[in-house]
């Protein structure tokens, strides 16, 4: 058996680019390929698509994408591990059986059941649950392995787990493998999709790869992708994505914590990072449990106001549009896209969106769109609209819960049918030691940094340009918080970074933050700092009325914010990109740091 188990990643989403099960499996040699199909809103509408049809609640394009796949996997010894099976894992397990019967194939098939629970409040409750059921179900010679809500990088971390054996006390292994299902459960992600630099990667960014992890014995591993596939990988994309939906440094899992201020990441050759170091500790005696129930109706229509006078038109449709339906659930939010003496219409003008929530489904809908509708004649000069009357749709509120390790029936069933029950892990702690988050509220104090915030002194030059001249940033959404990390690229950058961007600091460039409590940590192995702003995305992604409702541009808004930068600081990566060990935007070795 090699010492070396090749993962790779085919989805990240559900509605990722259908065709990269294809492009995976022809593209190079593989030992597994998996699918991370599920996010909080993927449960919201799979728990819809299960009220109209009971025996849905899966991803059905997976099941598309493996009527070309399929056979090609079985023949080349691929297994298939996936979290396609979302609220109905033995429903989409039977789904393949089917289809392999119709494509005269043999195949085995297990699943992962247990994390649904029982809340009769709730359209959907499920618990995240580890690795080892997978493990269960491949040592039980299963080809394809299908689970409910399980962690996003349980995807990874089971198959090492059944080519590895490892125990429940192996914490640095598992943790190790953590980390690479961390990093490759979003596909091209990590090979250069969403990138801060994407201008300096070899094809500009237009068609990244899906990556692949070669897992070691120890836990670490090298992430890569199949050769002649676009993107990068460097160590830059790679401490991107480490940074993308995470909280502290303490990273909790059902089988291990892992510890990111921990990974170490060096050039192992052109579009190969080595990950290595991860330390992990006994996980938490509790699973985290996401709920998901329907929160009402919404509606929204969105106002052009051209020109002269735009506050005061914005106030007329204010007062129009209460008079009509009244206050209760409207909310206003003007985008101030217009531009002073523009010779095109666009140019001038600004948006102003109106969004309504509430219970009553006719009221969302029809009474309120058409009541906007209805002022096109009757509100202020130019008045336009970009949306049409339409009914009201239903929309969710995402809650995490907690539920202990032992409360939850955890079990493989093989392809036999034999059902194998997963015990809890013996050995569980509370809350991680380690450094305790620099958390401010507005009222507290805001400096949240371990050095003193300070400007530059007055007689060292600064020059005024973005801060993304010298900083990449990802961010993202879990559940009505966002994370915002942001690494530096140069040692010296990284040195004025983690005292000049504090939570103040921030406040300051994004003022939307500035009411919420935020949460500070330092990731120096990475030269990054990582922001939570706790409260941004209200009642979770499916509930919000944010124009970035996911927080994904947080991150790029924060680096185009134009501050003072020390003079000296020069922009790019430690070493030139094309370097020998460094492709396109990738950076030196700092392992140790």
């Amino acid at each position: 058996m090699s010492d070396v188990l090749r993962v790779g990643n085919a989805s990240g989403f559900y509605g990722d680019r259908f065709a990269a099960w294809r492009e995976m499996l022809d593209g190079g040699e593989l030992d597994v390929l998996t699918g991370d199909y599920l996010a909080e809103l993927t449960m919201l509408i799979l728990g819809r698509d299960r009220l109209r049809d009971p025996s849905l609640g899966y991803a059905k394009t997976f099941l598309r994408q493996m009527e070309g796949c399929l056979g090609t996997a079985l023949d080349r010894g691929v297994r298939i591990v996936t979290n396609a099976g979302g609220l109905n894992p033995a429903g989409l397990a039977a789904a393949i059986g089917s289809l392999a019967d119709r494509l005269g194939l043999t195949v085995r098939v297990g699943h992962v059941e247990g994390d649904a629970l029982a809340r009769p409040d709730a359209l959907t409750a499920n618990a995240y649950l580890g690795a080892y059921g997978i493990a269960a179900c491949l040592d039980g010679g299963a080809d394809v392995v299908v689970t409910g809500r399980v962690t996003d990088a349980s995807l990874v971390v089971g198959p090492a787990i059944a080519r590895f054996g490892w125990g429940r006390d192996d914490l640095d292994a598992l943790a190790g493998a953590t980390v690479a299902g961390h990093l490759v459960e979003c596909g091209a992600q990590v090979t250069g999709g969403n990138f801060s630099f994407f201008t300096e990667l070899p094809d500009g960014g237009r068609r990244p790869g899906f990556p692949v992890a070669e897992l070691h014995p120890d836990g670490s591993c090298v992430i890569t992708k199949h050769p002649g596939t676009g993107g990068a990988v460097t160590v830059e994309t790679v401490t991107a994505q480490l940074l993308y939906e995470v909280g502290g440094p303490a990273y909790l899992g059902p089988d291990v914590v892992t510890r990111l201020d921990t990974v170490e990441l060096g050039a192992d050759g052109p579009d190969r990072v080595r990950v290595s170091g991860v330390r992990g500790t006994p996980p938490p005696g509790t699973l985290k449990v996401g709920v998901n129930n329907l929160g009402g109706f919404r509606n929204s229509m969105t106002f052009v106001l051209c020109g002269l006078d735009i506050p005061a038109k914005a106030a007329l449709v204010r007062g129009q549009v209460e008079a009509a339906v009244g206050t209760e659930g409207l909310e206003f939010v003007l985008a101030r896209t217009d531009h002073a003496d523009a010779v095109e219409t666009e140019a001038a003008s600004a948006l102003l969106h109106v969004h309504l929530r509430d219970g009553d489904k006719a009221r969302a809908g029809r009474a309120f769109s058409s009541a906007a509708v209805e002022l096109a004649l009757a509100s202020y000069p130019g008045c336009t609209l970009t949306t049409l009357p339409g009914d009201a749709t239903p929309y969710g509120v995402f809650t995490a819960d907690a539920v202990p390790q032992d409360a939850v029936p955890h079990v493989a069933v093989l392809p036999s049918g034999e059902l194998v029950p997963i015990p809890p892990p013996a050995r569980t702690a509370g809350p991680p030691d380690g450094p305790a988050p620099a958390a401010t509220t507005p009222a507290a104090d805001p400096t949240g940094a371990t050095t003193p915030a300070a400007d530059p002194p007055a007689d060292r030059p600064t020059r005024r340009a973005p801060l993304g001249e010298l900083v990449g940033a990802r961010s993202g959404d879990k559940g009505g918080d966002a994370n915002l990390g942001v690494w530096a690229r140069t040692d010296a950058t990284w040195s004025w970074l983690r005292g000049w961007l504090t939570t103040a600091r921030l406040r300051e460039l994004l003022p939307e933050t500035a009411p919420l409590t935020v949460e500070r940590y330092e990731l120096p192995n990475l030269r990054a700092v990582n922001f939570v702003v706790r409260g941004l995305l209200g009642q979770g992604v499916a509930a919000s009325t944010r124009f970035d409702p996911q927080a994904k541009a947080l991150g790029e808004l924060l680096r185009s914010r134009l501050v003072d930068l020390p003079a000296e600081l020069t922009p790019g990566p430690d070493s030139p990109p094309g370097g020998p060990d460094s492709p396109a935007g990738g950076a030196t070795p700092r392992e140790g740091r």
